[in-house]
């Protein structure tokens, strides 16, 4: 069995720390991104943590770069969303969003993940089949009816940055795909089954199991394949 190195973004909570648990084994390396430190680090020994707010892109590209070094990177996972203070509820109003919140989801959502990919492409490029992976939202495909302007404009912006990427990349068959994700259930444990998931939830909300195994499927394909772009809104989800 083949050790793997992952660098996970997000780490602390939610999807990314559902990632951190449930993807990588435990031969596996992982280098895990956040804010915060995680509250599971104790039980997953072969996660180092790197601490770095990804709202200054330099900083944390430099900070990340500075704990890699040289190691190889298998699996590239950019799981970061922050979204505006009144997003998703009727309190929203775009005329009130202030330029510092504007920059700051720009920056945390976007810039920093085109500096990060940029400042580990020699990372990458060690691994014989190596995966960028962005965490993207259906507020990034076309005609979705929400309202959030600077975080719509973010998730687009992610798949600009796969599609230009992927043409960079593609002499040195590195795969770089996006998964547009709708409502999950965060909220639940990483140990509830999916059958409680989708009781509790009247199957209006995604399991975090269903977006394990379709990271699964991107990292089980060889180097002759690219997976572009994966939408996984939920089944009763009419925001498209």
């Amino acid at each position: 069995m083949n050790k793997k190195t992952y660098l996970i973004f997000g780490i602390s909570k939610g999807l990314g720390k559902s990632i951190t648990i449930n993807l990588p084994k435990d031969i596996d390396t992982v280098f895990g991104i956040s804010r915060t430190q995680p509250d599971f680090l104790r039980e997953k020994t072969n996660v180092n943590w790197i601490q770095t707010d990804l709202s200054n892109p330099k900083i944390s590209s430099e900070t990340i770069k500075a704990r890699l070094k040289n190691s190889a990177i298998d699996y590239l996972i950019y799981n970061v969303g922050i979204w505006e203070n009144s997003a998703f509820s009727n309190e929203y109003i775009f005329e009130e969003n202030s330029l510092s919140e504007i920059n700051n989801i720009i920056n945390t959502n976007i810039t920093s993940c085109i500096v990060n990919i940029q400042s580990l492409l020699n990372n990458l490029k060690l691994s014989s089949n190596a995966k960028v992976i962005l965490i993207g939202s259906t507020w990034g495909l076309d005609n979705h009816n929400g309202k959030e302007v600077t975080f719509s404009a973010s998730k687009f912006a992610l798949r600009g940055i796969v599609h230009s990427l992927r043409e960079n990349l593609r002499r040195h068959k590195i795969g770089v795909s996006i998964i547009n994700l709708g409502y999950l259930a965060t909220e639940f444990d990483n140990n509830e089954d999916v059958a409680t998931v989708l009781k509790k939830t009247d199957g209006n909300l995604i399991p975090l199991q269903d977006v394990i195994n379709s990271l699964k499927f991107i990292i089980s394909t060889s180097n002759a394949s690219c997976v572009k772009e994966i939408n996984m809104p939920a089944m009763n989800d009419t925001n498209l």
